[in-house]
């Protein structure tokens, strides 16, 4: 896409800004859902060692 309309007098587009602040808030969105990602994965890994360790020694734990 670009700013271009054959249509109109000063031939801009005027779905351009839209379509620039929509691309910013994907790209937003992109960068924030990788973060979140790698820390649930930190997060994971640390609910599993504490399982571990709590089965090791016969503790309960609730269940999800």
């Amino acid at each position: 896409m670009d700013n271009y309309c054959a249509f109109s007098k000063d031939h801009k587009c005027l779905k351009w800004e839209d379509y620039e602040l929509t691309l910013r808030e994907l790209e937003e969105a992109d960068a924030l859902c990788h973060g979140n990602w790698i820390e649930i994965q930190r997060l994971r890994g640390y609910i599993d060692k504490l399982i571990e360790i709590l089965d090791e020694n016969g503790i309960d734990y609730p269940e999800s």
